[in-house]
């Protein structure tokens, strides 16, 4: 019997890291990845020194700069952010490892056939030297900082690497998973999102160990994701790495019976394409790190334009939000449109918050 072993490797602020180590004179400083604050524009990542004033991925730039007025703008460089996940990519492949790459600062590594031994828990603390052999060279080769976490499955190992960031290393064994698990909050668990936190709230749900308890049938609360929801408050999670074919966008678009530009009536269709990829997105277990919108003219001349963020969208409100935003920015809307499209890309599992120590 094969036990499993899985790392899950996360990139310490990946956007500002890169910033801060291509800039020297901004380590240490409140790094800020997105437009200046007198344009209008929107954070695409912030460093952890501009995290503590509360500076968060999607947030108007001006409204960045009022909570953190010493801020350090810096445009964001998304092809050397490219460029450098290809390198740390190719440092994960070295290790023999099955690797899923999530997204540009993130992947899973299945290291079961290279870390057995004796029991499911020996095997798992088997991977603590490679994983930080892994951290060391990312460090060496990249100056980067990444954090991991080791357990024996996808969902336990993305908590274990949320739990003690940055440049942090947890492993969650078998005996632990349970009490481990249990004073965490709900939304901490794959597949939970806003919604279903605040049905699971209602019912008197707020933390992991609540569902743990909870008597009845979770059906009744979450529909068919009851049974999985159940399995996961235990850590219980069969599924495998991905590495074939995966879906890379979800997307819609709508022809106007006649051109317009009259903003109620596209505000009106950008909601409902939004809300749409919340369902497919929340659908597929899955969030975006890109937002794009196209607009075709009476001439048929089209456009598109795209904003990429370093934490990752599920919620339609910020997904409308930024739509409307890059059409006001890129001033798309100055004759009528024929056609108009919204879509997400760089597709990956949500992300919870940062885990508080016990």
């Amino acid at each position: 019997m094969l036990f499993r072993v899985i790392c899950h490797l996360d990139m310490d602020a990946f956007y500002a890291s890169v910033e801060q180590r291509d800039h020297p004179d901004l380590i240490g400083q409140p790094v800020i990845v997105g437009a200046p604050p007198t344009q209008r524009g929107v954070v695409c990542a912030a460093s952890y020194e501009a995290r503590k004033f509360g500076v968060r991925s999607a947030m108007a730039s001006i409204t960045a700069k009022r909570l953190c007025p010493d801020g350090c703008f810096v445009r964001p460089r998304m092809d050397a952010y490219r460029e450098e996940s290809q390198r740390i990519m190719e440092i994960l492949a070295r290790t023999g490892a099955v690797v899923e790459q999530m997204s540009v600062d993130e992947a899973y590594l299945d290291v079961s056939s290279i870390c057995q031994a004796e029991d499911p828990d020996a095997s798992l603390r088997r991977a603590v030297p490679l994983a930080q052999e892994l951290k060391a060279r990312i460090q060496s080769e990249r100056h980067l900082t990444a954090t991991i976490g080791i357990a024996a499955n996808k969902l336990l190992a993305k908590i274990a690497s949320d739990h003690q960031k940055p440049d942090g290393l947890t492993v969650i064994t078998d005996e632990q998973r349970v009490p481990f698990l249990r004073p965490l909050p709900v939304r901490t668990l794959y597949g939970v999102g806003k919604v279903t936190e605040q049905v699971l709230n209602r019912a008197g749900i707020s933390t992991i160990g609540d569902l743990q308890d909870y008597p009845g049938d979770l059906r009744a609360l979450v529909g068919s994701f009851g049974p999985t929801l159940k399995k996961y408050a235990v850590g219980e999670d069969d599924r495998p790495l991905e590495i074939g074919d995966e879906i890379k966008s979800i997307s819609g678009e709508e022809t106007f019976l006649q051109d317009t530009d009259d903003r109620k009536i596209l505000r009106h269709c950008l909601k409902e394409q939004a809300a749409d990829i919340e369902r497919r997105l929340k659908h597929r277990q899955l969030a975006a790190h890109t937002v794009q919108v196209k607009v075709r003219y009476s001439d048929f001349a089209t456009l598109t334009r795209q904003i990429s963020l370093e934490e990752p969208l599920t919620e339609a409100a910020e997904i409308y939000r930024l739509a409307c935003f890059l059409l006001g920015r890129e001033k798309l809307v100055h004759r009528p449109l024929r056609l108009l499209g919204l879509g997400v890309s760089n597709l990956r599992e949500p992300t919870t918050q940062q885990l508080a120590l016990f």
